[in-house]
């Protein structure tokens, strides 16, 4: 009777042992996987770590980026320069070769990947870790940027040449894009420039106008619209930040609103409908102003019959919707296709809108106009409610 007991007995260690090294080689594929998949992940997440600092440029983000970027390259030292100065050195050899970088990189600034042999790189002790390096450029736009300089204490291999120049590559991948973002700030600050330039004449004339006619008939009510007028003008003209909050847009909105009744009178009534959860969402500065301006300009002016302007923001898990809704005069709606692509003209920038949010958020979150002729017209967008980059100033 003991037999088939130690024999169970057997079994179920063996069992055992079987199931605990199944579950560590599961594991050890699902959590580790491959030596090689171990070796991607951490290139490329070295590579994660160092791109954000890249995109900053080169003399904003190479004092982080260096290292990250040594770290891919194995290498004891390296260096990056723009051409002028060395913008950083990561490693060891730093005071006895730092100057002598730009030498370093002289051939590689005129476009060609340079292999530096102790001749040149001239280190005079006896266990120094830099005798050797491999310099490549960093080109933009076809136009060479600066040079990054691996250095080594051996002779380098054919393979490490063509990876320092894939990592020189990367870097100006990276350059191009930190250009980009320049020129794509400068032309957004242009186009709120241009923005405002459309919507301050016509305003500001209509508003004054408003004030004015309370002077003497209703001094205090004067005044407060004076004191709205002073706040829109301050948010509408500020020179900093490409982005600003939900709820900042509503109330520089408001206070135009209030502007508008005053003029208006009775003739203009507004529903503002909006999500507590959606008020700290970023978005582009002065996005929502043009729309409502719009819905007053387009659909209540020349507009006999008192009108309604209703504006929400609702809360859509990962988004914000937006919409501004008038029951005016409404348009074609192929005229409504033509501003947004510029064929027809623009009201008080919608064009400019979408442009800016397609370039903020992408295509997918341009301006959608829902009108026809005596049916008013409907603008709506979505908003992410987290996009890298889009932060609120």
């Amino acid at each position: 009777m003991e037999q088939p007991v130690i024999v169970v007995a057997v079994a179920v260690v063996a069992v055992s042992l079987a199931a605990v090294l199944l579950t560590r080689l599961v594991r050890s594929r699902l959590v580790l996987g491959t030596t090689e998949d171990q070796t991607t992940y951490r290139i490329l997440h070295t590579t994660s770590l160092a791109s954000p600092e890249l995109r900053a440029g080169l003399a904003a983000g190479a004092d982080k980026a260096v290292r990250h970027l040594r770290e891919l390259l194995a290498t004891p030292a390296m260096a990056l320069t723009d051409g002028d100065d060395v913008v950083t050195w990561d490693g060891a050899g730093a005071n006895q070769h730092v100057h002598d970088v730009r030498r370093h990189a002289a051939r590689a600034l005129d476009g060609n990947t340079d292999v530096l042999g102790p001749p040149v790189v001239e280190c005079d002790r006896l266990d120094c870790p830099i005798r050797h390096a491999v310099a490549a450029a960093l080109t933009t736009d076809e136009r060479v940027a600066g040079a990054l300089i691996a250095y080594t204490s051996t002779r380098p291999s054919a393979g490490l040449v063509r990876a320092v120049e894939e990592v020189a590559r990367f870097v100006s991948g990276q350059l191009e894009l930190a250009e980009f973002d320049r020129e794509r700030a400068k032309l957004a600050e242009a186009e709120i420039r241009a923005l405002r330039a459309q919507i301050s004449p016509h305003f500001i004339y209509n508003a004054l106008g408003a004030i004015a006619s309370y002077v003497r008939t209703d001094p205090e009510h004067a005044r407060e619209l004076l004191l709205e007028f002073a706040d829109f003008t301050r948010y509408s003209f500020r020179r900093h930040g490409d982005f600003t909050t939900l709820a900042e847009e509503l109330r520089s909105i408001e206070r135009y609103l209030t502007l508008e009744k005053a003029r208006f009178g009775d003739r203009l009534s507004v529903t503002l409908r909006v999500a507590p959860e959606v008020l700290p969402v970023a978005v582009p500065f002065l996005c929502l102003q043009p729309l409502v301006e719009n819905a007053v300009r387009h659909g209540l002016e020349g507009h006999a019959d008192p009108g309604h302007i209703t504006i929400i923001a609702e809360d859509a898990g990962n988004e914000a919707l937006i919409s501004i809704d008038d029951d005016g005069v409404g348009m074609d709606p192929e005229l409504a296709r033509g501003l947004l692509t510029g064929d027809a003209g623009d009201r008080v920038g919608l064009g400019n809108v979408d442009e800016r949010l397609r370039a903020v958020f992408g295509d997918e979150y341009g301006l959608v106009i829902e009108t026809a002729h005596g049916a008013g017209t409907k603008v709506s967008l979505r908003v992410p409610k987290y996009r890298p980059g889009v932060h609120a100033t």
